[in-house]
């Protein structure tokens, strides 16, 4: 692809395109642009474009579809082609920072993130320079260009945040705090003074608080894996500048100033080395009274989003994406005072929760702000550590939770109004879901009527609140792990239950509602067969959703959830009906058809997913509607698209589990190219467990004349990627598929079968893989696998017993003792390196398994062989009677002492000898 005029105006045109709201036009633009990306120079075009377009929005689009386009394709992935040619890599590194830091901020921002990208790839081994020239520009003395750069230093470094400790990772660190840490200092002396040169120009300090801003986030990421000697002689500045800055009129200061020099103390009170700047009775005052408590304040910005932005209100409050505001910023500050002055903060702020509650009894219409700020810090002050999952799992003992629940939560959720105090309302809703664990069961059993009541609440944060609450209680655990709510005691209110959910969705702005889907599915699993009776109704406004988002899907969460509460309708239903499985087809076919048809590619993984579910549930052969389908699951644009790989494999499997039969005469012609798929993904590193998953269910399910012309080609390929490419997910596989093969057809045709391809090779398939490799077999089902086959190897193969290959005899039935009674060898060689098919970056839709529409653990021995160390004792009892003499005397001669000894129980276990 040319760097020429032409190509810019294709690309132009294309981009916007893109844009359009038009699924029509919009989807074979982005199907063009996926096409040609895989080409040299393509980024090249595109940053040619955001530096030279003379169109706003194309230059925007430009940045949005470059970063977009490094996301999906930068990394390198073992195994596959690299997808980006070296010289674009190259040309990139080399222009990317000056073009970034030449741009209008809303484009700096979009190559910014593609730097970041980037360097978690190739920095700093690949990108040396990177650092240097971040760097000189702070020379500059363009505050456009000084926040470029920070703000790029920013995305790269705020990982040191999460990353787990490691040297690797430290050296990073110090190769960075080395380069960076006294430019860094220099810079926010010198950003500190020009504050107060310029105290008086609005827009000046607009850009030095942003570029502060940008500096305390710095100073946090690389302060954060607790590297102190970098930092320790300027600490009690940056505190006593930071402390200063926050005690000033708090009105002039940006929100994001305030809540990054309040993070800043946050992260430093929690450390011990600095709690000596802490201890001072005056300093820990000055901070509860005129850091703390200010910005606890529910402020307009606040309220403004609470009702005109209320996605981004719920996102920042309930996903913990609001690092950035004041009030996180606060109780964060608040909970880091406690780790080691719990008694005094306690004391400080119980004060002011008792003036505040007051204030707002006085005349709770005007002074419902205090309240608010009352429960934030009681919050805060009670939360010691705490899990998006489980909510607060260690409390401030100080503060006494139930209390202050019945007291002051309960009574404003009693209150039938539901419109009345929505934040109040909203503050109570999440009390409920934070001090779930702290909260006894029947005080929460109280509250599960009221917040299905709350579901009706016109405030979209209000009702988003007791949807998130009621699945947060149906998810909670009791003794024996069970939920600690059953479905007996919610019963009562299934009815109004399920009913508020639904209208709840076609409230304004919550037709796509995530949290209130995720609650539906919750409910249905709870409930169980309760639902039963409201299917009918449930799965016609389920189809209804699931028909009007497949026409331009946006919300994976939502999508994701919906799917599974299809899934647990036809699980509930069909487990007390089989027979209703029909209904659910009818129901669910025609907006199948017509997402296979429209090629929607998010939902297709899920549609296969729930199409296997409902092919197993049916008992006998495949309908025709099924089988009518199968050719198209094998055409190879599908399986193009990972995403679809695990839900393909599972639905040919379905098909192979109930019609192998139908298949081998009505479709015999297909079976190539159900062997074809096999071929292609046990070709891949990354889906060759899918290859043999596939595979094992042709071997157990297909009449084995169907398959018996391609078997040799079979263990050909299998060999083949032995030879190229041996892994231990490879081995692994192939250990059960070989004794799966073994279990169907025999230990005889298994031996015939490797010695056909090539002499001898059976003794060196035992000798090179089955014997030293066998213990890395992990799984119960798959050990079983290998433990029967392995047993019929050695009592049902003549030629174990009569050839060259007696010499193996001992050797296989060590191993097989080993595999019962050593531990698995979980050992990975250095050079291997998996990336699961979820972590595969790519433009494709990752796959997202259903958890409702999980395929039970199969066993295909099963039936035959209950305990296999019985059915090893009882196998070689069976050799000894055929040839008396033989087997005892190879046993006590070659086999070790402790695997004798097992053995020996074994045969106890069995009432058998061998003789």
């Amino acid at each position: 692809m040319e760097l020429s005029d032409a190509n810019l105006q294709t690309l132009t045109e294309y981009l916007k395109k893109t844009l359009d709201p038009d699924p029509a036009i919009r989807r074979p633009a982005e199907k063009f642009l996926e096409s040609v990306e895989g080409n040299q120079n393509y980024p090249l075009l595109l940053l040619t474009l955001l530096e030279k377009s003379q169109d706003n929005v194309i230059k925007v689009c430009a940045s949005v579809t470059f970063k977009n386009y490094i996301k999906r394709n930068w990394r390198i992935i073992e195994d596959e082609p690299n997808k980006i040619c070296e010289a674009d890599r190259v040309a990139i590194k080399a222009n990317i920072v000056h073009l970034m830091l030449s741009s209008p901020e809303q484009i700096q921002k979009q190559l910014s993130d593609a730097i970041s990208i980037i360097g978690r790839e190739d920095f700093p081994q690949k990108w040396p320079d990177l650092l240097t020239e971040m760097v000189n520009r702070f020379q500059s003395g363009d505050f456009h260009v000084i926040n470029g750069v920070l703000r790029t230093a920013h995305s790269l470094f705020k990982r040191y945040r999460h990353e787990f400790k490691s040297n690797e990772l430290w050296t990073e660190i110090k190769l960075v705090l080395d380069a960076f840490a006294l430019p860094l200092t220099n810079l926010f002396k010198a950003t500190i003074e020009l504050c107060s040169t310029h105290a008086n120009d609005a827009s000046a300090l607009r850009i030095l608080f942003s570029s502060l801003i940008l500096i305390s986030k710095l100073f946090y990421s690389l302060n954060f894996q607790d590297l102190p000697e970098f930092f320790e002689d300027n600490m009690e500045t940056w505190m006593n500048n930071f402390h200063t800055l926050l005690t000033l009129d708090n009105k002039l200061l940006q929100t994001d100033l305030v809540s990054n020099a309040i993070q800043f103390l946050a992260s430093v009170c929690e450390r011990p080395h600095y709690k000596n700047l802490f201890e001072d009775q005056s300093t820990l005052t000055s901070i509860c009274e005129k850091v703390i408590v200010p910005n606890m304040e529910f402020r307009a910005a606040d309220e403004e989003a609470f009702e005109d932005n209320s996605e981004e209100y719920i996102r920042r409050d309930l996903e913990g994406s609001d690092i950035d505001t004041r009030r996180r910023a606060a109780c964060d500050l608040v909970r880091g005072l406690c780790k080691f002055f719990e008694g005094p903060v306690t004391g400080i702020f119980s004060g002011y929760v008792n003036s505040m509650l007051q204030e707002y009894a006085k005349n709770p219409s005007v002074n419902w702000k205090h309240k608010d700020a009352a429960i934030y810090l009681v919050t805060s002050l009670a939360s010691k550590a705490q899990t998006q999952k489980h909510g607060i799992t260690q409390a401030n003992e100080l503060v006494n939770l139930t209390e202050f629940f019945v007291n002051h939560i309960l009574p404003d959720l009693k209150s039938p109004n539901v419109n009345e105090f929505p934040v109040l309302k909203a503050d109570g809703i999440k009390y409920i879901m934070i001090f779930r664990n702290q909260v006894p069961k029947e005080h929460l059993l109280v509250s599960v009527p009221l917040l299905i009541n709350h579901l009706q609440a016109e405030s979209i944060v209000v009702h988003t609140y007791a949807a998130h609450a009621i699945e947060r209680l149906f998810t909670m655990r009791g003794p024996n792990n069970a939920t600690l709510f059953t479905a007996a005691e919610i019963a009562p209110f299934v009815e109004i239950l399920l009913t508020n959910l639904f209208k709840a969705l076609t409230l304004p702005g919550s037709s796509e509602n995530e949290y209130i889907m995720k609650a539906i599915m919750r409910s249905f699993s709870l409930l169980q067969e309760a639902i039963i009776p409201y299917i009918p109704t449930l799965i016609t406004q389920l189809t209804q959703k699931l028909l009007a988002v497949s026409k331009n899907p946006s919300k994976p969460h939502f999508n994701h959830y919906m799917f599974e509460a299809i899934c647990l309708s036809i699980r509930i239903t069909c487990k007390a009906n089989p027979a209703a499985v029909v209904n659910f087809e009818e129901a669910l076919f025609l907006v199948f058809t017509e997402i296979l048809q429209n090629d929607v590619q998010e939902f297709i993984p899920y549609v296969f997913q729930v199409m296997s579910l409902l092919l197993e549930t049916h008992k006998n052969d495949i309908p025709s509607s099924y089988m009518a389908l199968f050719p198209h699951l094998l055409q190879p644009v599908l399986w193009e698209r990972t995403g679809n790989i695990p839900a393909l494999v599972r639905l040919l499997q379905a098909f192979l589990e109930r019609g192998s039969n139908t298949i081998a005469s009505a479709a015999a012609d297909k079976i190539p190219g159900l062997l074809g798929v096999f071929q292609k993904l046990i070709a891949s590193k990354a889906n060759d467990h899918q290859g043999f998953y596939l595979l094992n269910s042709i071997i157990e399910h297909m009449p084995p004349e169907s398959v018996d012309q391609y078997r040799k080609q079979i263990f050909l390929l299998l060999f083949q990627r032995l030879q190229n490419s041996k892994t231990t997910k490879f081995i692994k596989s192939f250990l059960v598929f070989i004794n799966l093969y073994c279990i169907k057809y025999g230990a005889l045709a298994l031996q015939e079968i490797f010695d056909g391809i090539q002499p001898k090779m059976f003794g060196m398939v035992l000798e090179k893989i089955i014997i030293p490799e066998i213990q890395k077999v992990s799984g119960n089902v798959e050990k079983k696998i290998c433990a029967v086959g392995i047993t019929k190897l050695l009592t049902e193969c003549p030629p174990m017993m009569d050839t060259e290959y007696t010499k193996l005899w001992t050797p296989l039935l060590q191993s097989l003792i080993g595999l019962f009674e050593l531990p698995e060898d979980d050992t990975i060689p250095d050079e291997e390196h998996f990336i699961d098919i979820e972590d595969t970056p790519g433009y494709q839709t990752a796959f997202s398994q259903l958890a409702f529409a999980g395929k039970k653990e199969h066993d295909p021995v099963g039936q035959m062989v209950n305990n296999p160390k019985i059915h090893l004792a009882q196998s070689l009892h069976k050799l000894s009677t055929a040839c008396p003499g033989r087997v005892p005397s190879m046993v006590s001669t070659s086999l070790n002492a402790e695997a004798l000894q097992y053995l020996q129980g074994y045969l106890q276990a069995a009432s058998v000898t061998l003789l």
